[in-house]
């Protein structure tokens, strides 16, 4: 067929190429244009003024402006020394239409119509579309949808336009009634398929869909069948054939694949051959498969991988590990050499930034590991990748590496970004079921005007609580990453009309700080701080034991002069929802001789994300908070302003906002320790389910307490139908903690636990929390503080 078409289209074009004498040409003169400039035509010519045209230069023409695809007609003709070109126009697309896709993304759909030249704009081509017509039905059966059907409709427009309307009948996808695996001996069935993603109807196939057939997943299939049996010894094994076969009417398909076992074969020798680089003991650490041991491809894959991450951390970016395994079949062993390849030591001459349409380049290359001019090394650019993800300016980061042409040891850097919105202008309503209604408005920004700087202001109340607040940061105050920021803050709490102990709590605070790294992982904070904290306590209302304290204390106002240090060591992957990596962190912060009281707190962190495997993400956190006097107030307890609180959508979950731990009654009586003293008295202590009966309160006030625990177990779920997990993540969870009046007081018996599902959500509204949780190790005091669903949404979290 293609030489019949080829002879016909030869024919066309001596036809058209009308034989004449050879002449110079004097001028050129096209015919026929309505949409392509002239001067677009005569750059596609091989033909120019003062050229001799021939019939076959003539025909060299034609052939030349057909291969444009701008022209259903071309002939050549002359009058008298001018060259004469006459042409009719292919239509233009106007309009191009898609109807009845679902399976299948518009969007992806128009994208690969465009690569094929079939869009909006472009020159209509018949044989492009009837290719579109048969690849969009490949695409479909792809999908085992095979009574799908394309039906291309082109109407004619004016101006030489036409438009395409592409109707598209889907149906339904042709459900797996079998699948047969013959020969297996070894293992079952259930086995060898446990890890393929197709397979026969089930009660969760409505929402995996791993009963629709696809040639794509029958292929990774019969993949993952070969891994599983080379993975275990079986280096012979092969796939004699595959038979799909499909029912009469479209609907059911029958999988069949024959296999041949062999037999397990164990490794006689490992060779490392040709152009080491390192020693070769060195090269050896980072085999993982030996002599002696059972064949295993997934180790040979990984040793090859590890040999080539080592040799690109050392400028070799195109190192080559070749496994060549020779089998002895007659004593089933493996002789196993290792081919390195390093190729050519390449150093990087640029790093080019794309996508960044906000971010100024110097903010993307101040966090890059890999600096121009020097050795390409793979673990600085993942390191560079990991930072630029942590930044939050980016939806996605991918650095791809290119040859510098003419060159084989130079290599280009290009990093690719998507950007995503970095600050907001905020006037939010959000509710938090122990909160009540919450009133926000802020600003923040933190990549103001595309030079990393952060910003914010703003302020927010609710049924207890008041607070206004504005900080700056600068992430790069020097060049080696000192970060300087400051911070003011007023805020209001009102517990009167809540569970909390009855008083009012206001404070105005301003504090600066330097964050030094002291290597890529690890940081150093330190900062200085004042802040003015006024209390008012009700008799009758408030805990006496609080009222006790502030008359001890002597003030209602109290001053605090304040110095913090704190070091963190950070190797997340990711800003939102990292999978790998951990943070382990200590802080403390001193009220400095002069302040109304002088103590300290001290706040450690320790938590790690794993990665399971099949999308699951482990995450396991631990935290502890100590607060104590010291100096002339080491007789006094802990501030109670300043104490610890547990319980909550944030912490222990399944229970009220910082309801965990002691807790008082309003109500007073004689204090046991001073019986004949009448001045001395203290609140009436709770009963044992936590209520007050010679109270204003039903039950008691929770007030804190100098010394908290918490630790949390969190397993996050993949989510197949969510592409982009920067949204959304749901986790099973199990929470332990509590919050103790002092460390002495700790008892393990009284933690708390619960356990439970939990969604976070970057919603429009704002971020959106959802948990529903048990407590399981639970008291009776604790029945009024349990909640089982908990919520906060349009506040940070």
């Amino acid at each position: 067929m293609k030489r019949i078409a080829a002879l016909i289209l030869l024919a066309s074009l001596s036809a058209q190429a009308l034989a004449f004498e050879p002449f110079v040409v004097s001028d050129i003169r096209i015919d026929g244009l309505t949409r392509i400039a002239q001067g677009t035509v005569l750059s596609y010519l091989p033909i120019e003024k003062g050229d001799t045209l021939t019939d076959d230069r003539a025909q060299a023409a034609i052939r030349a402006l057909y291969q444009t695809k701008f022209f259903s007609d071309v002939e050549v003709d002359r009058q008298g020394s001018i060259m004469v070109i006459k042409v009719i126009e292919r239509p233009a697309i106007a309009k191009l239409t898609l109807r009845g896709n679902k399976d299948i993304k518009e969007d992806d759909l128009r994208k690969g119509l465009k690569e094929i030249g079939l869009s909006e704009g472009e020159t209509f081509d018949r044989l492009s579309l009837d290719r579109v017509q048969q690849e969009l039905i490949r695409q479909y059966y792809n999908r085992g949808k095979y009574n799908v059907s394309v039906d291309p409709h082109v109407t004619r427009l004016d101006r030489n336009r036409v438009a395409i309307d592409i109707e598209i009948r889907e149906g339904k996808a042709a459900k797996i009634r079998e699948i047969n695996v013959v020969g297996n001996k070894a293992f079952t069935d259930k086995d060898i398929r446990s890890g393929f993603e197709q397979n026969t109807s089930n009660w969760l196939s409505w929402y995996s869909k791993d009963d629709q057939y696809s040639r794509e997943k029958l292929s990774g299939d019969l993949e993952k069948l070969g891994s599983y049996y080379m993975d275990r010894g079986y280096a012979d094994f092969g796939i004699d054939s595959t038979q799909v076969t499909i029912a009469p009417d479209k609907r059911e398909m029958y999988i069949s694949a024959s296999v041949k076992e062999g037999e397990i074969y164990t490794v006689s020798d490992v060779k490392l051959l040709g152009e080491l680089i390192l020693p070769e003991d060195m090269l050896r650490k980072l085999v993982f498969i030996h002599k002696g041991e059972i064949f295993n491809r997934k180790a040979i894959e990984a040793s090859s991988d590890a040999i080539k991450g080592i040799l690109a951390n050392l400028g070799y970016a195109f190192a080559k590990v070749t496994p060549i395994p020779k089998l002895d079949r007659d004593n089933r062993t493996v002789d196993l050499t290792l081919f390195i390849e390093p190729g050519k030591r390449v150093y990087v001459r640029r790093v080019v930034f794309q996508g960044n349409t906000r971010t100024e380049d110097d903010v993307m290359r101040r966090e890059l590991r890999q600096l121009e001019g020097t050795w390409y090394s793979q673990a600085a650019l993942d390191r560079s990748k990991t930072r630029l993800d942590r930044l939050g300016y980016f939806k996605t980061v991918k650095i791809d590496k290119a040859l510098v042409p003419g060159t084989d040891d130079q290599v280009d850097v290009t990093v690719k970004v998507e950007e995503q919105s970095a600050g907001s202008l905020m006037f939010g309503v959000g509710y938090s079921q122990y909160s009540g209604i919450i009133l926000s408005a802020s600003v923040s920004q933190n990549n103001f005007l595309g030079t990393g700087d952060r910003f914010s202001v703003g302020a927010e109340t609710s049924d207890y609580y008041k607070r206004v607040n504005a900080s700056y940061v600068n992430p790069y105050l020097t060049d080696s990453g000192i970060a300087l920021g400051y911070n003011a803050t007023y805020s209001k709490l009102d517990y009167g009309d809540t569970d909390f102990a009855n008083y009012t709590y206001s404070t105005t605070a301003f504090s600066a700080y330097l964050n030094i790294p002291v290597t890529d992982f690890d940081s150093v904070t330190a900062g200085l701080g004042i802040s003015s904290n006024k209390i008012n306590t009700s008799p009758g209302f408030t805990p006496q034991e609080l009222i006790n304290y502030q008359n001890t204390v002597g003030n209602q106002t109290i001053h605090s002069w304040t110095a913090n240090l704190g070091w963190s060591h950070d190797t997340r992957n990711g800003y939102w929802a990292p999978t790998r990596g951990g943070v382990m962190s200590i802080s403390s912060e001193i009220a400095l001789p002069g302040s109304t009281v002088s103590y300290y707190t001290i706040n450690t962190d320790l938590g790690h994300y794993w990665p399971v495997g099949r999308g699951f993400v482990l995450y396991l956190d631990g935290k502890l908070g100590y607060g104590n006097t010291y100096g002339k107030d080491k007789d006094l307890a802990f501030p109670f302003w300043n104490n610890f609180f547990s319980g909550g959508v944030r912490d222990v979950r399944g229970f009220q906002d910082n309801t965990l731990g002691p807790k008082l009654c309003s109500g007073v009586m004689q204090d046991p320790r001073f019986p004949n003293d009448p001045t001395k008295q203290v609140s009436v202590p709770p009963d044992k389910k936590g209520q007050c009966t010679d109270s204003y309160y039903n039950y008691a006030q929770p007030i804190g307490g100098a010394f908290k625990v918490l630790g949390t177990a969190q397993v996050f779920l993949p989510l197949p139908f969510l592409k982009d997990v920067n949204t959304a993540r749901v986790s099973w969870f199990m929470d332990v903690g509590n919050v103790y009046s002092d460390f002495g007081a700790f008892k393990a018996k009284d933690l708390r636990a619960s356990t439970g599902l939990s969604l976070q959500w970057q919603a429009p509204i704002g971020p959106l929390i959802i948990n529903f949780a048990i407590p399981f190790r639970d008291q009776d005091e604790d029945k009024h503080y349990e909640e089982r669903i908990q919520f906060t949404f349009g506040s940070q979290f």
